[in-house]
């Protein structure tokens, strides 16, 4: 994809980097949470309330950020080094998770977006929350393109992400949840002339 073969060594991903990289940010931020002294009363909602807003800003991203269409050319070449090669190419497993290179500032972003709201307090289940479901993101979207599944619900999310893929993008946002296409009216259903096929 690039002429340097050093820019073209960030665009490829083993899986496991994301695990390797955030499992401990997780662990980090529920060790603080214990530090602050919050209580599970408190920490448990904002935990689950943490992996709801990731499910937002992973339908936001996908669907403005990654699918917005640039009309300059180095804006052209942007997109597609951030999503448009993955859609040119959906089957490369080297490119399935998101780079370190553009993971980490967002998780940084976020961390002092969410710390200015919510104080460093009940920060930390909160951040833990969003961060899992980063990882739950990433690893759903590689395992759907990755893996013969057969779960139900796995089954059911590979799908829809593949209804995205082959029967039109502007649709099915969501990887790892539906829910924010139910709400913004983006979800697909199977349409009656789709061809069964085993994705």
């Amino acid at each position: 994809m690039f002429k340097s073969d050093f820019l073209e060594l960030f665009s490829h991903v083993h899986p496991s980097i994301p695990a390797i990289i955030y499992f401990p940010v997780i662990g980090y931020m529920l060790y603080e949470t214990i530090v602050a002294g919050v209580s599970i009363t408190y920490a448990f909602p904002l935990f689950v309330f943490g992996l709801l807003v990731w499910s937002l800003a992973e339908y936001a991203l996908h669907r403005f950020i990654f699918h917005y269409v640039p009309t300059s050319g180095w804006g052209k070449q942007i997109h597609f080094m951030f999503h448009g090669v993955h859609h040119d190419y959906p089957s490369d497993s080297t490119r399935l998770v998101m780079p370190p290179i553009v993971s980490i500032p967002l998780a940084f972003l976020f961390y002092f977006l969410f710390k200015n709201i919510l104080g460093t307090r009940y920060l930390p289940p909160f951040f833990a929350g969003f961060i899992l479901g980063y990882l739950a993101y990433d690893l759903t979207h590689y395992a759907v393109h990755h893996f013969s599944l057969r779960g139900r619900i796995s089954l059911y999310l590979k799908q829809q992400h593949m209804r995205h893929h082959y029967m039109d993008p502007d649709g099915n946002y969501g990887v790892s949840s539906p829910l924010w296409d139910f709400v913004f009216g983006t979800y697909m259903k199977k349409q009656p002339q789709e061809i069964q096929k085993s994705y």
